[in-house]
């Protein structure tokens, strides 16, 4: 028993930490304080009592809707925490032999999270969670898996791999100006991969960026088909992004292995 306590508590952190970034995807875009006041019912704005406010097991008993007012509760808010858990528990894990890296992939995969989520509902990256991608990835450089050499050596490469991720978006925005005539990617785009690339390395910049671009086709093909937006029509790019680079944290794709699929 105690054993299999251990085994899930990872994944039991990491529901409690989804909780969390629900109230950061929930409030950042509309400028409200995270830490006060407590969680409220979308609808009615009645305080959430703690029995209801369990991570996934009070969305299940309730029935997805508001003790107070029945109002419909959105399945995003247990699907963030089961991914926040899932994700916890493969990022503990893989990492758990090197506790420092682990808790800063982790911190990165929490921000993506949020980052992707809030991107997909509003359009907009919050250049805040991209500053912060870059400073975890600096901070960590030194204990970074996917990076070689000394310290100034590691320092220098995450550097590198924060200009080249955000410049290499720039320049896909610009190129798109100029043949389409209009935005082809965000703002908020070019400071992500620049915080994706000091966690990654320019290596991770462009596995991240073929990743993305692949799933965020199939996401837009598949719009298409069912009629559900046009050709010219904008579709975030950050929710792709992130994946890659989630993908990535866990274990760096070598631009290299394209060249084989």
């Amino acid at each position: 028993m105690q054993e299999t306590i251990f085994i899930a508590a990872p994944a039991l952190f990491g529901l409690i930490i989804g909780s969390f970034l629900n109230v950061c995807i929930a409030r950042v875009p509309a400028g409200q304080s995270i830490v006060k006041p407590r969680s409220r019912c979308p609808s009615c704005g009645t305080p959430i009592r703690s029995r209801d406010n369990i991570p996934v097991l009070s969305f299940i008993l309730l029935g997805g809707k508001c003790r107070s007012c029945g109002g419909r509760i959105s399945w995003r808010y247990p699907a963030v925490e089961v991914l926040a858990g899932a994700l916890t528990w493969f990022f503990f894990w893989k990492w758990i032999g090197t506790p420092v890296w682990m808790a800063a992939s982790l911190l990165a995969v929490y921000l993506l999270i949020v980052i992707a989520v809030i991107d997909f509902e509003t359009m907009l990256i919050a250049d805040i969670f991209s500053f912060l991608l870059g400073v975890i990835g600096l901070a960590a450089a030194v204990v970074n898996p996917y990076l070689e050499g000394a310290v100034a050596d590691r320092l220098l490469q995450s550097a590198g791999g924060l200009v080249f991720g955000a410049g290499l978006i720039w320049l896909m925005a610009w190129l798109g100006k100029k043949i389409y005539k209009m935005d082809a990617v965000g703002e908020g785009d070019i400071f992500l991969m620049g915080g994706l690339g000091a966690l990654l390395g320019w290596q991770g910049v462009i596995s991240t960026l073929v990743i993305g671009a692949f799933f965020g086709s199939v996401y837009g093909i598949g719009l298409l088909l069912m009629k559900r937006a046009g050709r010219r029509d904008h579709m975030p790019f950050g929710p792709f992004l992130a994946l890659g680079g989630v993908i990535n944290l866990y274990s760096l794709v070598s631009p290299v292995r394209f060249l084989f699929l």
